[in-house]
């Protein structure tokens, strides 16, 4: 299996399965003497990690990450940073039902197809839980980074949006609710829906909407490696994204030149922002904002038509621990992958 790493300078290779001893990774590339926040990193694990709330997966796991090298006395030492995440609660018989069956709009059948042979253990490796190394590196390079702002919540669940326009939203609020909205009326409303969801046997998906702040002008390697293209090659590489849009988006398509250009002020600064802080692929000064869609959890508890080894229809009902809706604890899992991003583009960016 190929792509299991990601970044030039900065790059973050990860390994390991749902159910097998444990996940980890390496991190190539960060450089020496920088002070690492330990605490903040296990905070930032928090986040991510399963039963945390009613809305989530039930599954009990401390996500403690043991760090084996390139941390002395506190301070990276600008070798390869290699940590693991001990998996001490897997249910593997929970799965026994689908050793033979492939889900329905999971990846079980084409990595049966692809590889000859698939761990139907929680997915093995495309299971979700392989995020809990991202977010370790994501951590690590938000501290090399501690200017630059990241802040990604919950914009909408199913059918429920919180249409405020980040600019008027408190971020310290982010975190006071399990859904990670930073509107105390939605998030209300969000997290009784995805109750009801769950009570159904079913799943719903949602959107993280991210804002990054005090990003430096420059960071953004054109024709093929842009800034935005970057950004979005990371979010879809998040297991259930299905869409990414940043600055205008979509509906930057509706829109005239003469309603979608940003006017400059006489401080290069731009009066409005529909660019989302890119431009030509760089970063421009200015706040990049960005969109994440994410598809409903494919392993439902009802009863569907899945299709076995054999090439036969057979009827299967889902088991085992699963979040009825992801966005909650994938707002973490955006946050890391934009901060990978910036990481490597910050030390391309010193190297030219």
């Amino acid at each position: 299996m190929a792509g299991n790493s990601y970044g030039t300078l900065y790059k973050v290779t990860t390994f390991g399965e749902s159910h097998g001893e444990a996940l980890g990774g390496i991190i190539d590339g960060c450089p020496s003497g920088i002070e690492l926040d330990l605490e903040a990193i296990e905070v930032e694990m928090s986040r991510r990690k399963p039963g945390q709330s009613a809305i989530v997966t039930q599954r009990k796991e401390p996500d403690a990450v043991q760090f084996l090298s390139g941390i002395f006395e506190g301070k990276t030492t600008g070798t390869p940073i290699g940590f693991i995440i001990p998996n001490t609660n897997q249910k593997s018989d929970d799965y026994s039902h689908i050793k033979d069956n492939y889900r329905p709009s999971h990846a079980d059948y084409v990595y049966d197809q692809k590889y000859g042979f698939r761990d139907y253990r929680g997915g093995g490796r495309s299971s979700a839980r392989e995020t809990a190394s991202r977010v370790v590196a994501g951590a690590i390079a938000k501290q090399m980074l501690p200017e630059i702002k990241i802040n990604a919540y919950v914009s909408s669940v199913g059918p429920i949006h919180l249409d405020t326009p980040y600019q008027d939203l408190d971020f310290s609020k982010i975190e006071s609710n399990p859904v990670r909205c930073p509107d105390e009326k939605s998030a209300a409303i969000m997290e009784e829906y995805i109750r009801d969801i769950r009570k159904q046997g079913d799943t719903v998906g949602g959107i993280v909407s991210c804002v990054i702040q005090n990003v430096p002008v420059g960071l953004g390697e054109p024709v093929f490696d842009k800034l935005h293209a970057e950004l979005g090659k990371a979010m879809l590489s998040i297991n259930a994204v299905k869409g990414f849009e940043y600055g205008s988006g979509f509906s930057g398509s509706e829109m005239k030149g003469s309603e979608h250009n940003d006017l400059y002020n006489s401080d290069g600064t731009t009066k409005t922002n529909l660019s989302g802080g890119i431009q030509g692929g760089i970063s421009n000064g200015m706040d990049i904002y960005f969109r994440v869609a994410f598809k409903p959890v494919a392993t439902i508890m009802q009863t569907q038509d899945s299709l076995d080894n054999k090439g036969n229809i057979t009827p299967m009902t889902g088991k085992g621990r699963h979040d009825p809706c992801v966005v909650p604890r994938a707002v973490p899992i955006v946050e890391a992958m934009a901060a990978i991003v910036l990481a490597d583009f910050y030390l391309i960016n010193k190297t030219y």
